[in-house]
C-alpha cells in the first residue's frame, strides 16, 4: 500500500523557515521523481518544486526560486523542503507528489503570518 506521510508544517512568522519531510512507503522510492505542490485557499494547486530520483536535478518555481530547496534521501525514502524567508503568500496546505505514479500524500499545513 503506497503511503506518503507530510509532516512539518505549522505556523511561522514572515520572514521565518520550515522543513518539511514527506516519507514513502510501499513503492520503490529510490527510482522516482518528486515533487511539491501546494493550494492556498480558493486557488488551485500548483507546482512548487521537484527532485529527479538521484537528487542531480531540482526545478523551483518562478515563486520560491532562492528562497526554497528540495532535497531527498534514498536510505530514509524521505524527500524534504526547506523553506527560508517565507512570506504569507506562502501560506497553503502543501503536498508531496509522484509524477510517475499519480501519487499524492495528504498534505500539511503552512501558515506565514504575524
Amino acid at each position: 500500500q503506497v503511503q506518503l506521510v507530510e509532516s512539518g508544517g505549522g505556523l511561522v512568522q514572515p520572514g521565518g523557515s520550515l522543513r518539511l519531510s514527506c516519507t514513502a512507503s510501499g513503492f520503490t522510492f529510490s527510482i522516482y521523481t518528486m515533487s511539491w505542490y501546494r493550494q492556498a485557499p480558493g486557488k488551485e494547486r500548483e507546482f512548487v518544486a521537484r527532485i529527479s530520483d538521484t537528487g542531480d536535478v531540482r526545478n523551483y518555481s518562478d515563486a520560491v526560486r532562492g528562497r526554497f530547496t528540495i532535497s531527498r534521501d534514498n536510505a530514509k525514502n524521505t524527500v524534504y523542503l526547506q523553506m527560508n524567508s517565507l512570506k504569507p503568500d506562502d501560506t497553503a496546505m502543501y503536498y508531496c507528489y509522484v509524477p510517475g505514479r499519480a501519487y499524492w500524500g495528504q498534505g500539511t499545513q503552512v501558515t506565514v503570518s504575524s
